[in-house]
């Protein structure tokens, strides 16, 4: 006959085994549990032990494996993913979002998210300030919040728009975790469930464990970014200088070859004035005279494009804006215009003048030098007698200047590169005039620092209609 003695030395030997085996890392085990004794409540008791056992060696593992992402350098996205995607056995959630501290610590914004919901209302992106938020407390005194019934704290806080949209995708409980990594704060992560109540009686030390190890993958990411950018920002200043360098030689270049042909001429030129043994009559002195001005001339206008140029791409180029009469503007570059025009027997006709009184806000200095520039060229390349057309067009805050003149007009294929330094064209001005290829590219730099626009129409044989555009005032 089995007497109780016997029974009570059976589980406990029963008892010393699952013990044995608890040790060995085996934690499913199976104990009596009865009867309902002091010694029934022990084998319950190790029942508990080995639950609490298992699930703190998954708690392990899983973290060891996200340890493992870290090491192995995964992006943060893809440890998110990992995150959601393996720890429900673990900790309980039906959501999970991450947000970075922006702006010195003044902005929270959401990055990334999932749920196995619905629709995602509280998206990416979405930022609020921190300041006077609920998060604050939670930067300042690093600890967890548990909220256990959301539905409750939106009718204590309905002013909050993010706890409305999550409550709208039907979260009701929801613990949040600082992100600090060194000493700083940089984020949060949010465990979310669609169960009231989930995080009451949570283990916190768990998620704390996870937003420790997302912490020290967010700043390596940051550290890996802000050298990357560093080496990027090196690289287009590299860039940059190696850049300058080649129109530093362009400009070399072209100084030293556009320049030699008029300083030759030039000098030539002073050296028979200069020689009393050349009996020269005043007719001859003066067309002398007008060759050595024509030329000083053009070597005065290829250095001043030079130094504007210079100063563009150096990053020195400024304007000063001032309220110009936009209608006495127009006329009197062209007046001045006018007068090189007549040497070529060409007209200059201004259609559909500005109101009087329109008004702009520009610097004068710079945009005569676009009208003078156009007005130029289009002398430069109309024939004998023929006429340059200025038209000036409102359109919805701006006014839009157009040159159109009755060259040869500009092949299609040469139109790309008007606009660039150093671009010449294959038809050549009527009367031999000298171009420093430079006029157009400042003309545009010009404009575009205005905040307008330039462009060139030209159908073949008709001409080309240079325009460009400046802001209205007002």
């Amino acid at each position: 006959m089995t007497t109780q003695r016997s029974v009570d030395d059976q589980r406990i030997s029963d008892y010393i085994h699952a013990t044995h085996e608890l040790q060995k890392g085996n934690y499913e085990i199976s104990v009596p549990t009865q009867p309902r004794d002091e010694i029934g409540r022990l084998g319950q008791a190790l029942l508990e032990l080995a639950r609490q056992l298992e699930r703190r060696r998954r708690e392990l593992e899983t973290l060891n494996h996200l340890t493992m992402q870290i090491n192995m350098g995964l992006l943060l996205d893809e440890t998110l993913e990992g995150v959601y995607n393996n720890f429900r056995e673990v900790i309980p959630y039906n959501r999970i979002g991450f947000a970075f501290l922006e702006h010195d610590n003044s902005l929270v914004r959401a990055y990334w998210s999932k749920s196995d919901g619905g629709e995602i209302h509280l998206k990416n992106g979405y930022s609020a300030p921190l300041a006077g938020s609920s998060l604050q407390p939670i930067i300042e005194t690093g600890q967890p919040r548990i909220i256990n019934d959301l539905l409750d704290y939106l009718k204590q806080r309905p002013e909050s728009r993010s706890t409305r949209l999550i409550v709208k995708e039907g979260i009701r409980s929801s613990l949040t975790c600082p992100l600090i990594a060194n000493g700083v704060p940089v984020g949060f992560i949010f465990f979310s469930s669609s169960a009231p109540n989930t995080y009451a009686n949570a283990h916190i030390e768990i998620f704390q464990q996870i937003a420790g190890l997302l912490a020290v993958i967010m700043e390596k990411g940051r550290l890996i970014a802000d050298l990357a950018e560093q080496k990027s920002a090196v690289e287009r200043q590299n860039e940059e200088l190696r850049r300058l360098n080649e129109v530093k030689n362009s400009f070399l270049g072209i100084a030293a070859h556009d320049l030699r042909s008029p300083l030759s001429s030039a000098f030539m030129a002073a050296n028979l004035l200069a020689d009393s043994s050349v009996g020269l009559s005043d007719e001859e002195r003066a067309v002398i005279v007008k060759e050595i001005k024509e030329q000083t001339g053009y070597m005065m206008e290829l250095l001043n494009n030079l130094l504007d140029v210079t100063h563009i791409e150096s990053g020195k180029f400024s304007i000063v804006p001032t309220p110009i009469n936009f209608g006495v503007f127009v006329q009197e570059v062209v007046q001045r215009q006018q007068r090189v025009a007549e040497a070529k027997s060409i007209r200059i006709v201004i259609e559909c003048p500005p109101a009087p009184g329109s008004q702009i806000v520009a610097d004068a200095l710079r945009l005569r030098q676009v009208l003078d520039n156009l007005l130029s060229n289009a002398i430069k390349f109309s024939p004998p007698d023929s006429t340059v057309r200025v038209s000036v067009e409102p359109l919805p805050g701006v006014w839009r200047v157009t040159v159109q003149d009755q060259g040869p007009g500009i092949k299609p294929e040469e139109q790309s590169r008007l606009f660039q330094e150093f671009s010449q064209l294959s038809a050549r001005p009527t009367k031999g005039e000298k171009s420093t290829g430079l006029g157009l590219a400042i003309t545009r730099r010009v404009v575009e620092a205005h905040g307008g626009q330039i462009g060139v129409e030209s159908p073949p044989g008709q001409g080309a209609a240079f325009w460009f555009t400046i802001p209205r005032a007002g």
